[in-house]
């Protein structure tokens, strides 16, 4: 009995012992502006280079720990001002493969730049909306929508600005 209760003492220290992710936002944008041309890889237009720059001077005060990417020109060019603000590497993901994306997510600590698409980004941020209404796919003409997620030990909630927000 008296290793029993032993026991039952240590596990109960370890599960104090063990942390929570702290809280934390997740910021997901789509890409900005991209070249009109016929290329299916096409870099940023210049006036998707200057929203680049504006998204890094919006997070400027943000302590961004990670960056994530899909693996095209525009998207990595967007978030490489706020890469080199935070001295950061871009990392890529699969925006098929949203699920592991999000898992990986919830598992980092420190707050997080996730750069996509306009068929993938409101998705990303419906993993987290729960039973809120659903965001839908941006059109294409639409690069100025900010989805904020914050994870906390309460759960998660989402948010949509505009950079004009900030």
């Amino acid at each position: 009995m008296k290793n029993l209760l032993l026991l039952f003492a240590f596990i109960l220290l370890l599960a104090s012992c063990t942390t929570q992710n702290s809280p934390k936002t997740i910021y997901i944008v789509r890409h900005a502006e991209k070249q009109l041309v016929d290329n299916p890889d096409p870099d940023l237009a210049q006036v998707g280079q200057v929203r680049a720059k504006k998204l890094a001077q919006i997070l400027e005060g943000e302590e961004i720990k990670h960056i994530f990417s899909s693996d095209y020109k525009r998207t990595r060019q967007t978030a490489q001002p706020t890469a080199a603000q935070f001295g950061l590497n871009i990392q890529s993901y699969d925006p098929r493969n949203q699920d592991a994306l999000v898992e990986q997510l919830r598992s980092l600590e420190g707050n997080i730049l996730v750069v996509g698409h306009s068929n993938t980004v409101s998705q990303l941020a419906n993993y987290f909306v729960g039973d809120g209404e659903k965001f839908e796919d941006l059109e294409e003409i639409e690069y100025d929508f900010i989805y904020e997620v914050t994870l906390d030990k309460n759960g998660s909630s989402v948010v949509r600005k505009l950079y004009k927000d900030y």
